[in-house]
Formats: structure tokens, sequence, C-alpha cells
């Protein structure tokens, strides 16, 4: 073979044989080890309690769906799963935030957390409800901290929709029965705004059509587009 065209094809196998040989490198974490173990620790106690008093059906709410949906982001460190939470959720964890100090402060706000001063509920199970009030400012740490996947909109719509639907269809309407006051009824609030009778105003389903329009709307689109203004967007890793 001549000189030139062995050298030829030196030059080219080389590149090819260096890539081969260049140690294989991880991306460092985004989140500290801390964080991670931290929340862990505290879905360990909070989904067998909440098991044990509520039953599973309990973890059809929203905001216990974004728990679940962000202890799998913490570790596998997705921006969508922690996008997702933080649409869903930071609207009204931020009102239940403000009716809380409201009540503390001794007056009604919307009566969200009026049973956090319901002195029948364990104190116990009442603290590990603090978590409404923590997780939205944990969900936009994360999110800075991860970047903001555009794509959250169109998936927790569709993920919220789905559990309206099951919670509609398949789950009771309210009042809770005397004989279990811990049932959860009403699961995101399908039935009415209130969790001690259904809403009469207008047709259950028309209600249900309503809130479905009305969420993504009010909440989840405005929440969105604070998101992508406040956070660079997500990279692919």
């Amino acid at each position: 073979m001549p000189m030139k065209e062995t050298n030829l094809l030196m030059e080219t196998a080389s590149p090819r044989r260096a890539a081969r040989e260049l140690p294989l490198t991880r991306t460092a974490p985004r989140l500290p080890l801390g964080v991670k173990i931290g929340y862990t620790l505290f879905m360990g106690v909070l989904l067998p309690v909440y098991w044990r008093n509520y039953g599973a059906t309990n973890f059809l709410y929203f905001c216990d769906v974004a728990l679940l949906l962000t202890l799998a982001a913490v570790w596998t460190e997705s921006a969508l799963m922690v996008s997702m939470a933080a649409v869903g959720i930071l609207v009204p964890q931020t009102v239940w935030v403000a009716d809380f100090l409201a009540h503390l402060a001794g007056f009604k706000l919307v009566g969200m957390t009026d049973y956090m001063f319901n002195a029948q509920r364990p104190l116990f199970l009442r603290g590990l409800s603090l978590f409404h009030g923590w997780l939205p400012f944990l969900l936009v740490w994360l999110t800075r901290r991860l970047g903001y996947d555009r794509r959250a909109l169109p998936a927790w719509t569709l993920l919220a929709w789905t559990l309206m639907a099951v919670c509609f269809f398949l789950m009771p309407a309210p009042p809770a029965p005397a004989a279990h006051p811990n049932t959860p009824v009403n699961i995101n609030y399908v039935f009415g705004l209130s969790d001690e009778h259904a809403q009469t105003w207008m047709a259950p389903g028309l209600y249900l059509a309503t809130m479905m329009i009305a969420l993504p709307l009010v909440f989840y689109w405005p929440t969105h587009r604070a998101l992508r203004w406040a956070f660079r967007r997500a990279e692919g890793r």
C-alpha cells in the first residue's frame, strides 16, 4: 500500500481510537444528597400514616400526586416532573399558606385549613399536613435548580383531567360517612367547593366540565407563564 494512503488511514482511525479510549464522565448531581434523603425520609413517614388514617384514595388529591412526583423527581433530577408538580399546585398551595397564616392571626380567609385547627384530629397527623406550607417553596427551588420544562403544562393538565374523571365517576361525593369521617370525599373538588355537601347550582356533569376548563385557564396557564419567565428552560441531559 502506498505510504500516502497508509498515513491517510492512520489519520482517519486515530480520532476514532482516541474517542474509544476517552474515559466516560458522569454528569454531576444538581441536587444535594441531603435534600434527596431528607425528602425521602419524610415521605417514608407520611405515606404509611396517610394510608392508615385516610386510605389509598387519599393519594388521588392533586397535592398528594405532586408529593409523589417530587419524590421521583429529586432522585431522577427530572425537570419535567418537578415542573408538572409546580404548575399544578403552586397557586392552590400558596392560597393554603395564606389561609393558614390568617387562621393563626385569628381570622378566616377561605377555610382551606380549617381541618388544621380541628382538635379532634391527632396533632401528629395535622403536623404532617404542614407539607402544604413548605412544598410550594421546595418546588420553586427545585425548578430553579433543574430548569423549567415547558411540556409541564399539557402533561399536568392531562394528568389532572384524568384524576378528576376518576374522582367524579368512581370516588364518593360529600359528605363523609359518620362511621368513617376521615374517608376522602369530593376529592379535588369535583362535586363542589364544600366537603359537607355537593353543589346544586348546576348539573354535576356541567360543573365537572367547567372545572376541567377553569383550572388550566385560571391556575395552570398563569403559573406556566410565570415559571417560563422566571427560570431557564430545562436542557436535555
